[in-house]
């Protein structure tokens, strides 16, 4: 089995065994038994055995495989791909920030939408998923694709998946949110909006996360 093959099935590992375990009748069974703090820890230690071997053998085996597509890697791409690259990590600072009531762990009650979640109201997972698109433009041998494109394929639908459950599980408390708020990013009325309401921090913090990975790009490619 190949790199290519053996990234495409830890990602369906790592997607399957979270939707399993967010689900609403085996997540409500685990804190029940094991407590909100034991859920969360077991939680990220089945994240972790799928994704630290993920990106082991992606990054043993970069540009491995087939060649699908060729982009031209000129100004316009780089620099296209650098400003991506900042706005996607202010949207995972966002979220990390202030998390979304459509998130794990996020506030239960009523909220207003603001700022990033004019945007999308998973600004964390969506600003993860941009990341891999981004990536896939000039990345095209199939262990790229397979690599950076489960994060954007479980981006989508672990978002998908989450609102579903925060739709049952808090009722007219979470539908007011979800119906303000868009699920991809920059495809709501609000987004100018939310732009202007950005706050200084995860911009600052997001932009300089994004020069601080291009610059030690260099170290793992």
């Amino acid at each position: 089995m190949g790199p290519d093959a053996q990234i495409a099935l830890l990602w369906l590992g790592f997607a399957g065994s979270h939707l399993l375990l967010s689900s609403r009748a085996v997540r409500g069974r685990l804190i029940a038994t094991a407590g909100e703090l034991g859920f969360q820890g077991l939680y990220s230690l089945v994240a972790l055995a799928f994704f630290v071997p993920l990106a082991w053998i992606y990054f043993g085996h970069i540009h491995a495989g087939v060649w699908l597509w060729e982009v031209g890697r000129g100004p316009v791409l780089t620099w296209g791909i650098q400003i991506g690259m900042g706005v996607a990590f202010v949207m995972i600072v966002a979220g990390a920030i202030s998390p979304s009531p459509a998130s794990i762990g996020g506030p239960s009650g009523e909220i207003e939408p603001r700022g990033m979640f004019r945007i999308t109201r998973h600004p964390l997972v969506m600003g993860i998923g941009l990341f891999g698109l981004l990536h896939l433009l000039p990345n095209a041998a199939t262990s790229d694709v397979a690599f950076f494109g489960g994060f954007a394929g479980f981006a989508v639908v672990g978002c998908w998946h989450q609102d579903r459950r925060k739709l049952v599980e808090l009722g007219e408390r979470f539908r007011a949110f979800h119906a303000a708020t868009p699920f991809l990013p920059f495809t709501g009325a609000g987004t100018l909006r939310g732009l202007r309401e950005l706050g200084p921090v995860a911009l600052v913090v997001g932009v300089a996360l994004a020069v601080a990975v291009r610059w030690a790009h260099r170290f793992w490619t």
